[in-house]
């Protein structure tokens, strides 16, 4: 007989079903249970339990079943009740719900559980649940309460499909979105040593610039960067340089800022109604604005690697963040282009 470990372990290349059909086979030929327990290392009762399935239902009873509950066995909530917890932590936040904070933790979805099924979990518990429903933990993405949802359907649904299909024939679209760059801003985290938080060395003297930035569908990107105050002659300014890059009419998208409602910037915007069209976004909606991702980038990124000591300094760490990612400068003193994808090189003006 083959050589099976004790209580029908893979030994050899062999396997649990083979140990038990050959067990059996050496009880149908007339050997005598002691012997086959011996010869297998198996209990007298293993053998007699084999021999009980094969009686009972072949070849098929004496296979191995998998150790253990089968999935979702002995759950202490229902189907139902698991099903409406997921839909209420997709749907709600657990203050909606008569909880405390925005943001759903273990806890919160324990203490949720407790509250309409006074069924109390540990943490760990409500993590298995949480995973069985395909839920991860995430950052989230933010959204002013003041947004107005309508407002947002109806530019997704219409005015962004007015300005695409215009500009297919006859212009190039940009979104722009202006940025603030402060010497006292840090962001990020760094290691230190446990219940000391760690410190950062700066300049005690408080300076900032700004920037100006309009990036196309079609991966150009522009920027002007500026120590003023931004406001509608900046704006002005900056459209002038913009329109200038191109030899075809644009549609440029901006957020409300009152610089680009103002009246000096309609007034300039009708004298070059051949050459730009300003849009606007829907109030308090930055994330339709791509733009606004490279500058939050930006204002990121940029205290992480630098650290400016005046303001020089950090107007040119600002504009080395725009030109490292292949981004066309316009600075107060020069204008350039450079195509975030593989278009004509960089020109100054």
């Amino acid at each position: 007989m083959s050589g099976i470990g004790h209580r029908g372990e893979k030994v050899g290349g062999g396997d649990v079903l083979v140990a038990r059909l050959r067990a059996v086979a050496a009880l149908v030929e007339g050997r005598a249970r002691e012997e086959v327990a011996a010869v297998f290392r198996v209990s007298l009762k293993a053998v007699d339990g084999w021999w009980a399935k094969w009686l009972a239902g072949g070849r098929d009873a004496l296979t191995a079943r998998p150790r253990g509950k089968r999935v979702g066995e002995h759950q202490v909530l229902t189907e139902a009740e698991q099903a409406a917890l997921r839909q209420a932590v997709l749907d709600h936040c657990p203050c909606e719900l008569g909880l405390s904070g925005q943001l759903w933790t273990r806890g919160q979805v324990g203490a949720l559980i407790a509250k309409l099924y006074r069924v109390r979990l540990t943490e760990p518990g409500v993590g298995k649940y949480l995973k069985r429903w395909g839920l991860s933990f995430q950052r989230p993405d933010k959204r002013a309460v003041e947004q107005d949802p309508e407002a947002v359907r109806k530019w997704l649904g219409e005015t962004w499909p007015a300005i695409r299909a215009k500009a297919r024939t006859e212009a190039e679209v940009l979104f722009a979105d202006q940025v603030g760059i402060r010497s006292d801003q840090v962001t990020g985290r760094t290691w230190g040593e446990k219940g000391r938080t760690p410190i950062v060395r700066r300049t005690g003297n408080r300076f900032s610039v700004n920037a100006m930035s309009a990036i196309s569908t079609k991966g150009r990107m522009h920027f002007m960067v500026f120590t003023e105050t931004f406001d509608a002659t900046v704006m002005c300014r900056f459209l002038e340089r913009l329109v200038g890059h191109f030899e075809h009419k644009i549609h440029l998208v901006v957020d409300g800022h009152s610089a680009h409602r103002s009246k000096t910037v309609r007034t300039w915007l009708a004298d070059h109604a051949a050459e730009i069209e300003l849009h606007f976004l829907p109030p308090y909606s930055p994330e339709l604005n791509p733009d606004a991702l490279v500058n939050a980038d930006l204002k990121h990124s940029l205290p992480k690697g630098h650290r400016a000591r005046n303001q020089a300094e950090l107007a040119a760490e600002t504009r080395r963040f725009f030109a490292d990612g292949n981004v066309s400068p316009t600075s107060s003193a020069a204008t350039s282009t450079a195509p975030t994808s593989a278009t004509p090189p960089k020109r100054t003006l």
